[in-house]
């Protein structure tokens, strides 16, 4: 079980660097372009660093999952908006099957163990 804990928590990270790369799509799209495409994506960096990764300083029972619903919901805002329909919804059903596989018990004891 713990390889698929792993696995699962691997899969978690690269959700989290595919939103940084959606608010970075997003910013590609939009004036003022060279500033957008490296500052929404630190924005959402320093964003889950604060609040919703496992060792957020400021996070909490309440907040961290309200910033990582806020910080996925708007990176597939970004995609859709940028005309990446498919992706956002793709990108949407796998950020919540796979960060609710990350709060099951044997799963979330890995975290804990860090």
């Amino acid at each position: 079980m713990a390889v698929f804990g792993w696995i699962v928590l691997g899969l978690v990270f690269v959700d989290e660097l595919l939103a940084m790369a959606a608010f970075g799509i997003w910013g590609w799209d939009h004036d003022p372009r060279w500033l957008l495409v490296w500052s929404l994506p630190l924005a959402a960096m320093l964003t889950w660093f604060f609040l919703a990764s496992p060792k957020a300083p400021y996070g909490g029972t309440v907040v961290r999952p309200v910033a990582k619903v806020i910080v996925f919901g708007l990176a597939a805002l970004a995609l859709w908006d940028s005309d990446h329909e498919t992706w956002a919804v793709l990108f949407l059903a796998f950020s919540v099957v796979v960060n609710a596989l990350a709060l099951l018990p044997s799963i979330r004891v890995l975290v804990d163990q860090e």
